[in-house]
């Protein structure tokens, strides 16, 4: 198990499911689609609108596009 990234702040979370542990699937409120008090992940940084995200419970590390901002975007 990797050690909690330095830079993780629990000011800066992000509700994304985790791709390793998936603790998420039996909780009644992430299925609801609502902000779960339990189930949130550390949001290291950002690069446009891919985030760089850690599992507070079994610590992996991920990136995951987020699909918001201007990246991506093509002009028609």
């Amino acid at each position: 198990m990797l050690p909690l990234d330095p830079t993780a702040d629990i000011g800066r979370r992000a509700w994304v499911p985790c791709p390793s542990c998936q603790d998420h699937q039996n909780c009644g409120t992430c299925l609801d689609g609502r902000t779960c008090p339990d189930h949130w992940r550390y949001l290291l940084s950002n690069k446009g609108s891919v985030l760089h995200l850690q599992c507070p419970n079994c610590t992996h590390l991920w990136a995951w596009q987020s699909g918001f901002g201007a990246a991506g975007r093509t002009n028609t």
